[in-house]
């Protein structure tokens, strides 16, 4: 049979392989882009902006609010554009910086003059645009837009394979506000198809084979003093502004919105306020002032990450301020994302079945909770989104699996040394080696031990003269009350012959002391005969008695036997077969303990000091057993009352007994 040891490499090759299957099962689920996890990706990212709280947001950017107070002093929207018009004249005397209009309006009306001339008196209006993708509608006005596409482009050629979204339609103001107008880009707001949220800005929009930049992105140019005509397109990396400002986009043209925080974070005005002249010209002077809607029966509300309902116009302020002020947000490459991957799961699946489950589970859990700390701060000072659901659930799996397969392999092996030792051995060691499986080489080592061998004395006559059932029940009696104080002083029991019992220390589990714990038992197995003894008298029972033989040195231990048949835990070797001729030689000295010279020298030092209790030993002689040419010294142990001290006399150097087995 395999070392213990060899089936627990086994066993973590096997959760090493679990871990490559999860992670490769993982890694594909992350590459097609698996929507349950996506999902739950989606709302990680979006606890991160929850956990960093309110980003101070700059006050160059206010809005002016068609809010409630407004529809109720202005009247129901939509409100006819002469008034529209007197905002913008407003705006205009308070000299600010860009005026940038949320407010889509591509139907003429009959005050469309007035309204154009208030624009051209500002001379810096911007308009929207809005795309359609699912239907084809397009404004007589469309074919004047193609001013605003973006003139340069590097590397265009890779928009073959990654497309920025493409329209089938366009709505454009009418014709008589965008000639008035500065520049025109498109307001799209295309939310996750997930779950609704609105977590990337539409940077470019292809229609009829040029490219559209967003209002916001226009506006950002603008007031940095760049023309939207300077702008330069990377395909499928990003766009620059100028050489120093670079806005990071995905390879279809989109970026990550940088939100300051939820609904209101931005400066509100309320329209009528403006108009009635309620607000000062130094909080709007060199400002840009976005016009808009938030009263909430307009329904252009959006759900974000900060908020369930928050006014479209509020998340094109998040976009220009952080165009404005660098605050740019990317996605963590395929690959990064896999290394995380494939890292957190394989140290898991390294861990598992090396340490305690509770341990495995401490440092698991740790793993995950630094990888969600570490996306929070990658996230919160880099900008950085790398994913957290994909590794963490797989590095979770990875503990709960590879747990349960460890315990599975731990359950047949504790099986296999309950079945094995259990008859040899106490409980407690068991348990031991269960919990140490190395500890015992079940395949054979070489061990230094200490044998014993105990054969009842006249036992062939006894069985013949008593009935089988007494034999019996004296017996098992005898046998009964020795293995208990075996097993009491930490010994294996080897096997039972008959009337004998073959016992041995120092293995499966090493014991420095082995000789001197089978020298106590061996004295604890004497005492407890003498009790026996005086019973079994006083029933009228026959008397036994007992020889015991002792000896210490190296034997090759471990499971031996016919593989697939039969196989015991057992000791083989020349000093066993020496503690077996040591035993006999009990009956020619007429002792009931005989120990070797081997054994002596181990517990001489206990015996000094009195370790082994009260006992005398007798060096006897020096005799040559059968196999054996050197002579052996032969020691007699026994037992003195407690008030006696140890009395220790070595074997006589005279010539060797030669001794010879009948």
């Amino acid at each position: 049979m395999p070392a213990i040891q060899l089936d627990r490499s086994k066993k973590n090759r096997v959760i090493f392989i679990i871990g490559f299957f999860i992670t490769i099962i993982f890694s594909t689920l992350m590459i097609i882009e698996f929507t349950p996890l996506e999902i739950l990706e989606d709302k990680m990212y979006d606890v991160r902006f929850r956990l960093m709280g309110r980003t101070k947001a700059p006050d160059n950017i206010v809005i002016a609010a068609i809010d409630e107070r407004s529809i109720e002093k202005l009247g129901r929207w939509p409100w006819g554009r002469d008034k529209i018009a007197s905002l913008l004249n407003k705006l205009t005397e308070a000299e600010t910086e860009l005026i940038v209009f949320d407010i889509f309006m591509p139907e003429s009306e009959k005050n469309d003059p007035v309204l154009a001339k208030a624009v051209k008196g500002a001379g810096n209006v911007l308009l929207p645009l809005v795309f359609s993708f699912d239907r084809t509608q397009t404004s007589r006005e469309n074919e004047h837009i193609t001013y605003a596409a973006i003139k340069s482009i590097l590397n265009p050629e890779k928009f073959n394979k990654y497309a920025p979204l493409s329209s089938t339609g366009v709505l454009a103001p009418v014709l008589i506000l965008m000639k008035e107008s500065m520049a025109i880009g498109h307001i799209n707001m295309i939310p996750d198809k997930n779950d609704g949220t609105l977590r990337w800005e539409t940077m470019l929009i292809e229609h009829k084979g040029y490219l559209y930049p967003s209002l916001d992105l226009l506006t950002a140019s603008i007031y940095l003093g760049i023309p939207y005509e300077k702008v330069v397109v990377e395909a499928t990396k990003g766009i620059y502004l100028s050489k120093k400002r670079y806005v990071p986009t995905d390879k279809y043209g989109r970026s990550l919105i940088y939100y300051y925080g939820p609904s209101f974070t931005f400066k509100h005005y309320s329209i009528s306020d403006i108009i009635e002249g309620k607000i000062g010209a130094n909080e709007l002077q060199g400002r840009i002032v976005l016009v808009g809607a938030t009263a909430m029966g307009i329904y252009d509300l959006r759900v974000t990450p900060f908020s369930p309902a928050m006014p479209g116009v509020e998340k094109h302020a998040n976009v220009i301020s952080s165009l404005l002020e660098g605050r740019y947000l990317v996605k963590g490459s395929l690959i990064t994302n896999l290394i995380i991957l494939f890292v957190s799961v394989m140290l898991v699946s390294f861990i598992v079945g090396r340490l305690k489950a509770v341990t495995s589970f401490v440092i698991a859990t740790f793993i995950v909770f630094s990888l969600l700390f570490l996306a929070y701060l990658v996230f919160s000072y880099e900008g950085i989104w790398i994913y957290v659901v994909y590794p963490s659930i797989a590095t979770l799996l990875m503990f709960a699996s590879g747990t349960a397969y460890s315990h599975a392999v731990e359950e047949t092996y504790a099986r296999k040394m309950r079945a094995m030792f259990s008859s040899y051995v106490t409980e407690r060691v068991v348990k031991e080696l269960i919990r140490n499986p190395g500890m015992a080489k079940l395949g054979g080592e070489r061990k230094e031990v200490t044998i014993l061998f105990s054969d009842v004395r006249g036992f062939t006559s006894f069985s013949e003269s008593h009935s089988p059932e007494e034999v019996v029940s004296i017996l098992n009696e005898y046998l009964g009350a020795m293995t208990d104080i075996i097993f009491k002083w930490e010994g294996t029991v080897d096997k039972f012959m008959g009337d004998a019992i073959m016992a041995f220390w120092g293995a499966p589990l090493k014991q420095k002391n082995h000789a001197e714990l089978a020298v106590k038992c061996t004295l604890n197995m004497l005492n407890k005969l003498r009790e026996l003894q005086e019973r079994w008298k006083s029933e009228g029972k026959p008397m036994l008695d007992a020889g015991i033989g002792i000896n210490s040195g190296e034997v090759l231990v471990g499971n031996i036997g016919a593989e697939g048949r039969k196989m015991d835990y057992t000791v083989i070797g020349d000093n066993v077969n020496l503690a077996s001729r040591v035993e006999a030689l009990t009956r020619k000295y007429n002792a009931n303990i005989l120990i070797t010279e081997y054994t002596f020298e181990l517990i001489k030092d206990s015996l000094k000091n009195e370790r082994i209790g009260h006992v005398e030993v007798k060096g006897l002689e020096k005799v040559i057993v059968k196999g054996k040419e050197k002579p052996v010294g032969i020691y007699e142990l026994r037992p003195l009352v407690e008030k006696e001290a140890n009395i220790l006399v070595e074997c006589r150097d005279s010539e060797a007994v030669r001794f010879t087995e009948k």
